[in-house]
């Protein structure tokens, strides 16, 4: 698998634009994952943000637009897949209601929830904060590439690093057996999107 780029999403953090036009500008780009993470919208607005990317993503055939924790949207919305964090329904539950191609992946913290996100039957996981970022306070310290380096050497599921991601730290990401980059900031306050893709895809294989 070539190294993949994973946006999330987060309407407020967005300066100037609106978050639809954000997928959008993601898919155009060429990032290959898109995580609708927006917690408090309303189902039927949620719905509507899900089924615009989800067909904007299989016009273009490469983004895979996941929904965070959300099955009944994700589905209802033809999306590829859903996200689940901690506190989310079991991916067994999932997998009995769902398409066989229907993707899930976990947000761990540890090694221990990497082991137990792969034996439940994720597809990938988002491993993190990897380095120092607002948005992870809660989650403790980093936990650093040493860190990462100990979990993909223990799990043959893709994991992502998130957490602090610059594109100065990709190269370190991929050394230590990233199999992708996730990110919210990174993607959002970037000029051209279709730049810095670019640019991350040249430092992923420095």
């Amino acid at each position: 698998m070539n190294f993949q780029l994973y946006y999330i999403t987060d309407r407020t953090q967005i300066p100037s634009a609106t978050v639809d036009a954000c997928i959008a500008r993601a898919i155009a780009a060429g990032v290959d994952w898109v995580q609708i993470r927006e917690k408090d919208l309303p189902a039927h607005s949620l719905l509507a943000l899900t089924e615009v990317a989800a067909n904007q993503a299989r016009q273009q055939g490469h983004t895979r637009i996941m929904v965070n924790d959300r099955l009944d949207v994700a589905l209802a919305g033809k999306a590829h897949g859903v996200h689940l964090g901690t506190r989310s329904m079991p991916v067994d539950v999932i997998r009995r209601l769902a398409p066989r191609e229907f993707l899930v992946g976990i947000s761990c913290h540890s090694l221990p929830d990497t082991l137990a996100a792969q034996a439940a039957g994720a597809d990938y996981v988002l491993l993190g904060p990897i380095f120092a970022t607002p948005s992870k306070l809660q989650y403790g310290p980093p936990l650093g590439v040493t860190t990462l380096r100990e979990v993909t050497a223990r799990v043959s599921v893709p994991v992502f690093a998130l957490g602090g991601i610059t594109p100065d730290r990709v190269a370190l990401c991929r050394q230590n057996g990233a199999a992708g980059i996730a990110g919210i900031r990174i993607f959002q306050d970037c000029g051209s999107l279709e730049n810095l893709v670019h640019e991350l895809r040249e430092k992923s294989e420095q």
